[in-house]
Formats: structure tokens, C-alpha cells, sequence
């Protein structure tokens, strides 16, 4: 089963600084139909004018994983972290049981990007953050696991969570294949490109909710970055 969730169906919020598309239910964005998918509670696709940003707030028992697709985004916390994250790199929160942090655009140009969050397996642990570059080259024509919840993905940013977030780069005309395995939730986009997915074509910043495929066979009609949850 994959179903198509085209970007201009997608709810929406735009404030002047942030324009927002909301994959599944967010904020004021309400369907009763598209409240997660499994374990997937949120994924926004977030357009940060320059010299703006998400000022100081709080979240507890949540794993949140940012992917800048264009420019940077500095992320500064309670727990006395400070970084930036360029385009095409991840950075995670495990906000546990509690944590305050900003997300700013302290670029010259927009920021885009995707923030994904995922519900813990756990509750009240405590909290962490942490950021890590994937250069697009290393996932040219394969998956790459960007952040993990298990042990064996040594490489990947560590999340609290029964879930993967894998991207890759593929050229017009390449084909990836991802084992999602039975009883698995997926959610894939293309930040960029548009590809077709067992055959289901997806454009550019669409959703693909996925379930039911026990292995993904994904061919870029053009040049396309992909991202995709594989969670419980």
C-alpha cells in the first residue's frame, strides 16, 4: 500500500518569517485522517526567511530530527548546546523530560527544511541533541541511515525510538531498493526530484505514506534527494 499525499493538499501555515506545510496534523492544521503515521506524529516542511527563527520553547518526550534541505539552521538549547547544521545534514533532539531550544536562520538567504518527530519508546529519559554531516556524495545511488534507534547502525545519529531515517541521492534513471519489512510504517519525500516508488509516481515534496511493501524499489524519473522514515 502506498499512498500519495500530494504537497498542494498538504495543510499549510504561513506567518511572514515561516512558511509551513504540514504533512500530518500540526498546530492549527486539523484532519482526522492524517493524525501520524505509526509512530510518526509530525512531519513539517518548513521554508525560514533570513535572520528568523523559532524562538525558545519547550518539548519533552519526543524525538525530533531536523534535515536541512537549503541553507543552515543554529540550534541552541537548555542543555547548553550550540550548533549549526548545514544543507543535507541532521541534527537530533531527544527532548526526554524536558528541554528548551531556538532554531534561527542566521544565514543571508531562506532556510529550508524538514522536522520530523517520532514518539520515544520511552519516556522521561533524559535529554540530548546532537548533529552530524552526511555529504549527498557518500548516499549517490543507495540509502544511507542519517539517524537510528538501533545499535547496529553505528554511523547514524542515535534516537530513542524503533525507527530509522535514511536518505538517498539518486541521478535520473537510478534505482534504490530499502527493505522496509512486514508490519513497518513509511514515510518518504523527495525534498528534491521526483521518483517513482513500486511503480507509484511521487513529486517533488510530496508524501508517500507506506505499509504492506516488504521492499521499496525507488527509481528517480529526475535527479532527486529522498528521505524516508522506516518506523514500527
Amino acid at each position: 500500500m502506498i499512498e500519495r499525499r500530494p504537497f498542494a493538499e498538504l495543510g499549510s501555515a504561513n506567518h511572514g518569517w515561516l512558511d509551513a506545510k504540514h504533512h500530518f496534523s500540526f498546530a492549527n492544521y486539523y484532519d482526522p485522517a492524517r493524525m501520524g503515521w505509526g509512530p510518526i506524529r509530525v512531519w513539517n516542511d518548513d521554508t525560514i526567511a533570513a535572520g528568523t527563527g523559532f524562538p525558545p520553547h519547550g518539548h519533552a518526550d519526543m524525538e525530533i530530527i531536523t534535515y536541512v534541505r537549503e541553507g543552515a539552521i543554529t540550534h541552541q538549547d537548555s542543555l547548553g548546546n550550540i550548533g549549526r547544521t548545514e544543507a543535507g545534514d541532521v541534527q537530533v533532539m531527544s527532548a526526554g523530560s524536558g528541554v528548551r531550544h531556538s532554531e534561527y536562520n542566521r544565514e543571508p538567504g531562506t532556510t529550508k527544511i524538514f522536522q520530523i518527530w517520532i514518539e520515544p519508546k520511552t519516556r522521561g529519559e533524559t535529554p540530548s541533541w546532537g548533529a552530524k554531516p552526511f555529504p549527498k556524495g557518500d548516499r549517490s545511488g543507495r540509502f544511507v541511515t542519517l539517524a537510528s534507534g538501533f545499535a547496529d547502525d553505528a554511523d547514524a545519529l542515535p534516537i530513542r525510538t524503533d525507527a530509522r531515517i535514511v536518505g538517498a541521492t539518486l541521478k535520473a534513471g537510478e534505482t534504490a531498493e530499502y527493505p522496509l519489512g512486514d508490519g513497518r510504517h513509511g514515510y518518504l519525500v523527495p525534498a528534491s526530484g521526483s521518483v517513482e516508488i513500486n511503480g507509484i509516481r511521487i513529486e517533488a515534496r510530496d508524501g508517500a505514506a507506506i505499509a504492506d511493501e516488504p521492499v521499496l524499489r525507488v527509481t528517480a524519473i529526475n535527479d532527486a534527494e529522498i528521505v524516508l522514515v522506516d518506523a514500527a
